[in-house]
């Protein structure tokens, strides 16, 4: 466990060495640091989805049949996915600061190799280093969650970070539609999405710190209420892991394998919305790209809503006392048979505007999975939680890789997106039957 969660923890009444306000009431530089994690992830939300956005004018322009467009878009998984156990790892062991500095720099320059790309080949390339580039993100926020928050707080901090992906793709599909259509292609939209994301590494290095002890804005009282907090858990648990535990370690436990698999088939039905979906209306459903970009923006906006919906109902609930099994398998299992049972309508309603509502409903209930993003921190010691994060990211990035592939094979030999959407509400049914095995009590790494 690190030292700085051994040393003073009940903090004396002055704090000379770090020269902290001392009394009154507690700063909230946790919660700040989570909604700036919201923001970075809604900024590389919107360098994803300019693909997708933009795919029906690039596939005119390089001329591209739906299976290739699938392996296009699957691009940006093949490195996310690689990278995601040394992201977790290199946060655990340089800390999530200096990672998330230098990650949020890079995919900036990757975005803009995507809207400079002079053909396919180049356009896949810089995919796969905005796919890298990435990764690190949230087994990073997975590492913070463990650092600054108590136990109970962190289903809220979950969710607050893994919205991003909803809100990034909601306003991203207004953006990239409105910058193409005001500044005549999707490449000149790429580029400027690029160069706001360039400063973003900057405000990462200004504002992120490791520990709440060694951020100059939280107070005595924040940095006790927390360190309290990681005490009395230490306490309950017993005994902690080594530092130098594999991660080979966690392949035993059931639980890993529930949360990964789980995690994998809810972010397949998210991927294949997120990737196919701006094709799928505007191909099966005939919107151009101003509809489309409305239509996306509501779709997406209501997983955001959803998700934070369900940090809210959790923390609430857990702060009452709530069993952990019972919560988690109350919001999860009822969220996943809804948006299973949603997106499985999609395909039987004839009119489009029921068709985007089904959407809506599917990414409003779907995006409770979250909540996933407490377990990290929650089943394995603060040591650990990075590594852990990026091993069950691996899975779900797998998934990512598989999916947009699949999907555009499917397409491509049926013409049609209905046996596609089918593909999805099964992913759906495989996270809610995973979501309800998880043990949400027990630690992984305990010896």
């Amino acid at each position: 466990m690190s030292s700085s969660f051994r040393q003073d923890p009940l903090l004396p009444a002055a704090d000379p060495d770090t020269k902290r306000s001392v009394g009154g009431r507690r700063s909230n530089m946790r919660w700040h640091t989570f909604v700036l994690l919201l923001l970075v992830g809604t900024l590389s939300y919107i360098d994803r989805i300019s693909l997708s956005v933009g795919m029906p004018l690039i596939a005119d322009e390089f001329h591209l049949d739906p299976a290739f467009q699938g392996i296009l878009l699957s691009s940006f998984f093949w490195a996310y996915a690689a990278f995601q156990i040394p992201g977790g790892w290199l946060a655990d062991r340089i800390g999530p600061r200096k990672v998330l500095t230098v990650a949020v720099t890079l995919w900036s320059f990757f975005q803009l190799m995507t809207g400079l790309a002079v053909n396919v080949w180049v356009m896949l390339l810089a995919r796969l280093g905005l796919g890298a580039a990435e990764a690190p993100q949230y087994p990073t926020g997975a590492k913070l969650s463990a650092l600054w928050l108590p136990k109970r707080d962190r289903a809220r901090g979950a969710v607050l970070m893994d919205s991003s992906s909803t809100l990034g793709a909601a306003i991203g599909s207004l953006v990239v539609a409105g910058l193409i259509s005001a500044l005549g292609g999707w490449r000149e939209s790429f580029i400027v999405v690029s160069v706001v994301t360039a400063g973003a590494g900057l405000i990462m290095w200004k504002y992120i710190r490791d520990t709440p002890r060694e951020h100059p804005r939280a107070n005595a009282a924040e940095v006790a209420y927390v360190e309290q907090a990681h005490a009395l858990e230490d306490e309950q648990d017993g005994e902690v892991a080594t530092d130098d535990m594999s991660p080979v370690q966690f392949l035993k436990f059931k639980t890993f394998w529930f949360m990964g698999i789980g995690f994998m088939s809810a972010n397949m039905l998210f991927y294949g919305l997120l990737t196919f979906g701006p094709l799928y209306l505007y191909e099966e459903r005939g919107l151009d790209i101003s509809g489309l970009a409305g239509a996306s923006f509501a779709i997406y906006f209501s997983g955001f809503v959803g998700e934070n919906i369900a940090g809210w109902l959790a923390q609430v609930w857990l702060r009452a006392g709530g069993s952990p099994n019972v919560v988690m398998r109350t919001l999860i299992g009822v969220s996943a048979a809804i948006a299973t049972a949603s997106v499985f309508a999609v395909p039987f309603v004839k009119d489009t505007a029921p068709a985007i509502v089904l959407l809506a409903v599917t990414l409003f209930f779907l995006r409770f999975l979250g909540l996933y993003w407490s377990l990290p921190s929650t089943l394995t010691v603060r040591s650990r939680t990075g590594v852990l994060g990026g091993m069950m990211n691996l899975f779900s990035n797998t998934g990512g890789i598989i999916i947009p592939i699949a999907t555009g094979f499917i397409v491509s030999a049926t013409g049609s997106y209905f046996v596609g959407l089918m593909t999805f509400s099964g992913c759906g049914l495989v996270y809610l039957v995973c979501s309800l095995a998880i043990d949400y009590s027990r630690k992984l790494s305990l010896r």
